[in-house]
């Protein structure tokens, strides 16, 4: 996100995902299922279950946990998931993508929609908000894995277009498609990841005060509790103060 708040600003619900660990692993494993299902069930061979292992890995999910999803992708009784990107506005306009993956669109699509509803928002169209948001890879690694010079230094080399640091650690983004190439890169100069994944980069965003901070908090958390729901990006940006408060 732009601005003083940086990548962090979502880092402050960490505490929150801790609570939300057993939720977080189904959520990671169906990615893994999933990204089995579509192409190659050996990592090496599919970039995209390859990134789907790191990101499980990096939020400590079991290495038989994983190694179920995968198996569970070759088997017959392998639910069909649809992949279901909706977009919509918060709190003082604020944009919201929500990215789901569902075996019932008809659910989802009304869950959705009443927590959109809700919590003050509304659904729009397919669209509605995509245009301030760009699709991008994100790298974050340790403070500890290099200073500054270093770090961009590696990122340079491995192709990435942008690299941030400061005292909680680096942010690298690299065009979407060539996430696994520089992430792999990366991996060689600086080691193991803190994580690796596919996002969505605000290119317009909305200053909130604490109210409506709060308000967004909420919408997000209940659009998180729901177990289709895989991902929920919002381009919002806050002052160092409102942060705080949260």
């Amino acid at each position: 996100m732009a601005g003083h708040s940086k990548w962090a600003n979502i880092q402050h619900r960490k505490g929150r995902q801790d609570k939300l660990r057993s939720k977080l692993f189904s959520k990671l494993a169906k990615e893994i299922t999933v990204a089995a299902k579509m192409g190659d069930p050996d990592p090496e061979k599919n970039p995209r279950l390859r990134l789907a292992v790191k990101e499980a890995k990096s939020n400590s999910v079991p290495k038989d946990v994983i190694e179920r999803a995968i198996k569970k992708s070759q088997g017959g009784d392998a639910e069909n998931y649809d992949e279901i990107r909706y977009e919509g506005y918060g709190p003082n306009g604020v944009a919201v993508i929500v990215e789901t993956m569902t075996d019932n669109k008809n659910r989802t699509a009304s869950t959705v929609r009443s927590t959109f509803t809700k919590n003050g928002g509304n659904l729009g169209e397919t669209g509605s908000v995509g245009f301030m948001f760009d699709r991008k890879g994100e790298v974050i690694y340790p403070a500890d894995a290099g200073d500054a010079d270093t770090v961009m230094e590696a990122a340079i080399e491995a192709g990435a277009e942008d690299c941030e640091s400061d005292e909680n650690g680096h942010r690298i983004v690299c065009a979407d498609t060539d996430l696994n190439e520089v992430s792999t890169a990366l991996e060689a100069a600086l080691g193991e990841s803190e994580s690796t994944k596919l996002i969505w980069q605000p290119n317009i965003t909305t200053e909130l005060d604490l109210e409506n901070m709060q308000k967004l908090m909420k919408l997000v958390d209940a659009l998180e509790d729901d177990d289709d729901v895989q991902r929920v990006t919002t381009n919002f940006e806050a002052s160092d103060e409102v942060m705080a408060q949260l």
